[in-house]
């Protein structure tokens, strides 16, 4: 190949950032991006918000225009799936059959969603939400006097609790566990959201397993628990996580532990081949470890990594983890890990809650729902690995900057 080619397999937020980073840094050679859905690179998080209420329109919703990719020479190959990756001879295979040659290829392929094993799942009742077409066939069960259950108390659960709630639709979330969020959000946010969501009028049932799911009576669309309760509505949502999406690279034999396992560059066990976003199993530099992080700033900030490998540049500096959440008027804003915390502090404000994560009294991680002053603060402590002091922290009589413990005191 007398001319370097990159391609990038998947058409999510990392494939369109990875393929404009490495135009912004400079690179000259070909791009190709290949993306199984066959609509242009589209923003995700709206799916279950803005877009299923219809307040996002399509433009809106794109990454990017089509004219920004023509003019940046990124050929898009859209409506396509690869079914193979040749590391000797350098090439992807498509399901049309074409053989692809590249010098640097990309792995963005995301997270698939994750399938409820009981019978009668796979219903034309029952929807998952991961792409547009699913958002758009969920939008129109939605509205006015219709009733939609939904398995799992994640982030997808509630926000498409939410929306349905604004939309006039009748809501009814089952969870397995006892609380909400909990694999990824603390009790107190988790109670926060809970006590929203219930004056919303949306009904909860806790502890509780799906065995079945059946069809009932005129439009009843029917979930069995393990109690022998059965929960009717007119729409069924699955929401109970995601899960790698791998396939590609374990098919090669390229390192995969939780995901793809990448370094500090984004590169994977093959020299040659790089992946970012969902799939991968990642270093997390500025929190001291790994983890599979399902986040767009995250697919950024390993496009930016990947980009700069490619072209010679230098790594960019590590970012702290960040993710949010939008559930009516309620922002929910989060920075680093948790992982090594232990210890909570809660600090209450009229408007908010911020729940800070420390190890001892230094700051590792903050959720914080309508609170953007407590949430900035605590980015800057993590990055300069502050301590504070619990009880002043929790005080909100206290401005945040006297919680600080200074240099001398902590040496002392």
């Amino acid at each position: 190949m007398n001319r370097s080619h990159v391609v990038v397999v998947g058409a999510g937020h990392g494939g369109a950032s990875a393929a404009a980073t490495l135009r912004q840094y400079g690179f000259e050679g070909a791009i190709t991006v290949i993306g199984a859905e066959p609509s242009l690179p589209y923003q995700r998080p709206p799916l279950s918000k803005g877009w299923l209420k219809g307040h996002v329109a399509h433009e809106e919703l794109l990454i990017k225009p089509r004219q920004a990719y023509e003019q940046a020479e990124i050929t898009l190959t859209l409506g396509t799936n690869v079914v193979g990756v040749d590391r000797v001879a350098r090439t992807v295979e498509l399901d049309t059959g074409k053989i692809v040659q590249y010098t640097d290829l990309i792995l963005a392929t995301g997270s698939a969603v994750r399938r409820l094993p009981v019978p009668g799942a796979d219903s034309a009742r029952v929807h998952y939400l991961r792409e547009r077409s699913d958002a758009d066939s969920l939008k129109q069960a939605l509205g006015p006097g219709k009733r939609i259950t939904i398995i799992g108390g994640g982030y997808i659960g509630l926000e498409v609790a939410a929306s349905a709630r604004e939309m006039g639709t009748s809501v009814t979330l089952v969870e397995q566990n006892e609380r909400l969020l909990g694999r990824v959000a603390s009790p107190e946010i988790a109670a926060h959201f809970r006590a929203r969501h219930e004056d919303e009028g949306v009904t909860f049932v806790f502890g509780r397993n799906v065995t079945a799911i059946e069809e009932g009576e005129g439009s009843d669309a029917v979930v069995l628990l393990d109690d022998g309760t059965a929960v009717r509505s007119d729409v069924i949502l699955v929401g109970i996580g995601g899960i790698a999406n791998a396939r590609l690279a374990v098919d090669a034999g390229l390192e995969c532990a939780n995901g793809i396992t990448v370094d500090s560059c984004g590169r994977t066990s093959d020299p040659h081949i790089f992946a970012i976003g969902d799939a991968t199993f990642r270093p997390v530099p500025v929190c001291g470890l790994s983890a599979r992080l399902e986040s767009v700033p995250s697919a950024v900030e390993q496009s930016k990594q990947v980009a700069s490998a490619i072209t010679g540049r230098q790594s960019p500096k590590p970012e702290i983890p960040w993710f949010w959440s939008h559930q009516y008027d309620l922002k929910l804003q989060i920075a680093g890990l948790t992982t090594q915390a232990d210890n909570r502090v809660e600090r209450r404000t009229d408007t908010g809650l911020a729940v800070f994560h420390l190890a001892g009294r230094k700051v590792l991680s903050v959720e914080a729902i309508n609170s953007p002053r407590e949430y900035m603060t605590a980015r800057k402590w993590i990055t300069a690995g502050e301590h504070v002091d619990p009880a002043l922290l929790s005080d909100p009589a206290t401005t945040l900057a006297t919680a600080v413990i200074s240099r001398d005191e902590l040496s002392a």
